[in-house]
């Protein structure tokens, strides 16, 4: 499931609980949440079939706005994603864009670096409090 910039974290939870655990972290740290968007609930509602698919969007302007500074075209990536889904072997992952890839993507310089390795950290605590991983 490799695919370039994304980190994947297996869950020892069920989605709705490692979905529920990452809201619960992401206030816990005092970060906003913008948005959850349940995908599943999207395709049924037009009558088609998703796997538990929901994506949390969610930030604070202190650790995104650095980035912005850089380099603005990282507004595209910002606020930041989380994606819980499960795979069709029944497995629970969380997902996010590595914020080095985003420096990357973006070429985002080493003025940056404090809030890139910020952001990590925080990235890093949610998937933890979220998957129990």
């Amino acid at each position: 499931m490799a695919v370039a910039g994304l980190i994947s974290v297996e869950s020892a939870f069920g989605p709705a609980e490692t979905a529920e655990r990452l809201a619960s972290a992401i206030n816990a740290k005092g970060l906003r949440l913008f948005a959850r968007v349940d995908h599943a609930a999207g395709a049924a509602s037009v009558g088609l079939e998703l796997r538990p698919t929901v994506v949390f969007i969610f930030g604070n302007p202190k650790g995104g706005t650095p980035l912005m500074q850089a380099a603005q075209t990282a507004g595209i990536d910002l606020p930041l994603k989380a994606l819980v889904w499960q795979d069709e072997r029944g497995k629970t992952w969380l997902s996010y864009n590595s914020p080095a890839w985003l420096a990357e993507r973006h070429a985002i310089g080493a003025e940056a670096n404090t809030a890139l390795g910020a952001i990590t950290a925080a990235l890093e605590a949610l998937a933890k409090a979220a998957t129990g991983a």
